[in-house]
């Protein structure tokens, strides 16, 4: 067994792909539309969904924003130069909301930013 995707609903899909494929990086993978159902779906990830674990973005046709519930947490991503990615991101109108440094209680090396619909995004410094 091995884990396939997480599934974020998103407001405005565009925005989305551009932040996780030009801000994180990431790769469109598929699009589909389902007209009948009225949402599409877009997995991305850094590798193919038959060997990593992916990420699916879904949008519902005329909706536009979700409540984030206070079960959610983040996503994590690694990068082996955080403030470079932090202000790289920045650059590019990305919220960052907390400064690269280390976690609390700990010497790993965070910052945390959010995409367009508000999901947190952790950025983790480790070499790669």
């Amino acid at each position: 067994m091995r884990m396939l995707h997480t599934m974020l609903r998103v407001g405005d899909l565009d925005a989305s792909l551009a932040f996780y494929c030009e801000g994180l990086g990431m790769k469109l993978l598929r699009r589909n539309d389902y007209p009948g159902g009225e949402f599409t779906l877009a997995f991305v990830g850094y590798g193919e969904e038959s060997n990593s674990t992916v990420l699916e973005l879904t949008h519902n046709w005329g909706r536009k924003d979700y409540t984030l519930g206070d079960a959610f947490g983040h996503l994590a991503f690694s990068t082996n130069n955080i403030v470079e990615t932090v202000e790289r991101l920045r650059a590019k109108g990305i919220k960052v909301t907390r400064e690269p440094g280390p976690m609390k209680h700990g010497t790993t090396v965070i910052a945390f930013v959010e995409d367009p619909d508000g999901y947190k995004v952790e950025l983790i410094e480790r070499a790669e």
